[in-house]
């Protein structure tokens, strides 16, 4: 049964006359996520490369825009901005992954990696940076960001050089951020494991063609749960971080790992 309208449980982690921004957010988590932040009332901005997914995404929800956004390009950023007056929650969702050790990661593997999972982070928060201030000067809840991280950042682990030093980037400025404004800005960060997203879809058909469910297994298997994560799962995360029930969070970390790091 759905709960009434005006009744606490319709009102639990709602987000109504929030104005969102999810980078990536036209697949995979990013989808996951523009849909629950719509769900709990919420506009949201979609932003993603890929623009006809982001505009099909976008009529299939409804209360949402799609917005063409390269995530590594100043000018388009700035395009971005340009085209929205006001934000009061920014997800920085986009990334990208690597396979390989440092010894078989290339200088320009490196680089490409630190330029979409690092510097985008740093480029789009800086541009929605005054948006996100405003918000905290009227009198309702500051301005909100959610990074989306990964257990990676955490702990090492093998074969994924690249992305753990990138992912450790976004936890450090996560709570560099928060502890720079924490009274006119929240910030916190979520470190999924491994996700059944296209991402990962995308890693399996990449790197292990030939043993793909072999592989998946594995994957499943690192996670104490014995399963892998769903995007609904992170996106509810990003709901709860983002609604005044979470007011008193921030320069925090939250594992959505099924027991990874605590095994």
């Amino acid at each position: 049964m759905t709960p009434a309208k005006g009744s606490p449980a319709a009102q639990a982690f709602g987000l109504e006359g929030r104005h969102a921004l999810v980078t990536g957010g036209a697949s995979g988590i990013g989808e996951a996520t523009v849909k629950e932040l719509v769900r709990a009332g919420a506009f949201v901005w979609i932003a993603d490369i890929n623009a006809a997914a982001a505009e099909a995404l976008s009529k299939s929800v409804g209360a949402s825009k799609a917005i063409h956004l390269d995530v590594t390009s100043p000018d388009s950023i700035a395009a971005a901005v340009a085209n929205i007056n006001r934000l009061d929650i920014l997800v920085n969702n986009a990334g990208i992954g690597h396979v390989g050790s440092i010894q078989q990661t290339e200088p320009e593997d490196f680089d490409r990696l630190l330029n979409v999972n690092v510097r985008a982070v740093y480029l789009v928060t800086r541009a929605f940076l005054p948006l996100l201030l405003a918000t905290g000067e009227s009198s309702g809840p500051v301005g909100t960001i959610v990074n989306i991280a990964s257990v990676a950042g955490l702990v090492g682990i093998k074969q994924r050089f690249a992305y753990c030093t990138t992912k450790g980037a976004v936890v450090a400025m996560t709570r560099q951020i928060a502890v720079e404004y924490p009274k006119t800005l929240r910030v916190n960060a979520i470190c999924p494991g491994t996700v059944e997203t296209p991402f990962v879809e995308g890693y399996l058909e990449k790197f292990h063609k030939d043993n793909k469910e072999e592989v998946r297994t594995e994957l499943r298997a690192r996670q104490p749960i014995g399963r892998l994560g769903r995007p609904e799962e992170v996106a509810a995360m990003v709901r709860y971080l983002a609604s005044d029930e979470a007011a008193f969070i921030t320069g925090s970390l939250f594992n959505i790992d099924g027991g990874w790091t605590a095994a």
